[in-house]
């Protein structure tokens, strides 16, 4: 069993013959990974030593003592959160040994290929094809994917299609792993409301897919895409911030800097919302605790919810104390950005963008569904189209 001592002493010899101030960041990371330091609760082999998920914090404080270079999670955070432990999951050793590494590295983008213009709440009811090539064995695809961060850097994709029409909906889906520079992929922005093209929809024409690339069995894919929500969820509204991080910091940071913008009113919702986010953070990590002994679970829908609701209302209490400064906006220029910056923006683009979280990753009405079915055990709502076929769906 791998201790904390142990560990400190690995990353103490890591450090010695990789000096940070020496060494080139990629360098670097192969090597934590290939230490088996990358994230310690994986198996040998694949950035992991087995031991607790709880003491990564053990080596993650050494490297940042020793100013080590971290793999820019935000910017890999798809790769990081939904498809690695989704390939932990289901894939091949030949897939786990390809893809892992330079997905933590960094060296390879990840996007999702899920939501479609007509399945996006309803994911199950998505209608991209996926068909097999007799000759080559191959699947070729065809379809549009909409909502896709990042789908502009990807390298590589995970993808959900339907391999089998005649089967009931959930039954007829196959996950895979898509190849982004595939001839047969585009990728056009979406412009938001915050004047950014964050998001993009994607047209899939004639894609060919290696059988190789396929994450678990045919028509399995249901299944395999719940380890993946399961995660994001977690990923999304689970993430590790200090007290006053996040949307809270900034509105507290001007509350105390700016007392002539005080009213009573606003000083009983801050306070209302500060313990809230207090909550929020705290049970964040106590959900990480959680996952030392397993896997994500519907408790992550919760956090997700709840994480989107707190950045739209603190965001919202942000614009209205700063009045008419709160109404202001930097910069509309067209851009198509690699992540997510909050708190590096003012406030108006806090309040525009904050309004995407309550759909992404499963909208908050979804999101509430599953918290009453799955963690309180209330009756599920009546599903008539649950075993019918999905090309008798009516669409």
């Amino acid at each position: 069993m791998t201790d904390a001592g142990e560990l400190r002493t690995r990353t103490r010899a890591l450090l010695q013959a990789h000096p940070p101030a020496t060494t080139d960041r990629a360098d670097f990371l192969k090597a934590r990974f290939d230490a088996g330091l990358a994230w310690v609760h994986y198996p040998e082999g694949l950035g992991g030593l087995g031991a607790p998920r709880s003491l990564q914090a053990v080596v993650d404080a050494e490297l940042e003592a020793a100013g080590a270079p971290d793999n820019d999670p935000r910017r890999i955070g798809i790769g990081l959160g939904m498809a690695a432990p989704t390939v932990l999951g289901f894939g091949t050793e030949e897939q786990k040994q390809r893809f892992l590494r330079p997905l933590w590295t960094g060296e390879e983008v990840w996007c999702q290929l899920f939501s479609e213009p007509g399945a996006g709440s309803d994911l199950a009811a998505l209608g991209t094809r996926a068909v097999r090539d007799a000759e080559t064995g191959d699947w070729v695809v065809n379809g549009q994917k909409v909502w896709t961060s990042s789908a502009h850097t990807a390298r590589w994709a995970i993808l959900i299609a339907r391999t089998d029409p005649d089967l009931p909906k959930h039954r007829g889906i196959t996950y895979f792993v898509c190849d982004m520079t595939d001839p047969g992929v585009e990728v056009r922005p979406l412009r938001q409301i915050t004047g950014e093209a964050e998001f993009n929809e994607v047209f899939l024409t004639d894609v060919r897919i290696p059988d190789a690339h396929r994450l678990g069995e045919v028509g399995d894919g249901w299944k395999v895409a719940q380890t993946t929500l399961m995660n994001e969820r977690v990923s999304i509204g689970g993430m590790r911030i200090p007290r006053e991080g996040g949307m809270i910091g900034p509105v507290a940071k001007a509350w105390r800097d700016r007392p002539e913008l005080r009213t009573h009113d606003l000083h009983q919702r801050l306070l209302k919302l500060w313990v809230e986010a207090e909550v929020a953070r705290l049970t964040g990590e106590r959900l990480r605790q959680q996952l030392v002994a397993g896997q994500p679970g519907p408790e992550g829908s919760g956090m997700k919810l709840g994480f989107a609701r707190l950045n739209q209302e603190i965001s919202g209490l942000e614009v209205e104390l700063l009045g008419e400064e709160g109404l202001l906006y930097d910069d509309w220029t067209m851009r198509r950005p690699e992540l997510v910056d909050f708190v590096g923006r003012e406030a108006g683009y806090r309040y525009l963008r904050s309004k995407g979280n309550s759909i992404e990753g499963g909208t908050s009405e979804v999101l509430l569904n599953i918290v009453a079915e799955r963690v309180l055990g209330l009756p599920a709502e009546p599903r008539t189209d649950k075993d019918v076929a999905w090309k008798d769906l009516a669409r």
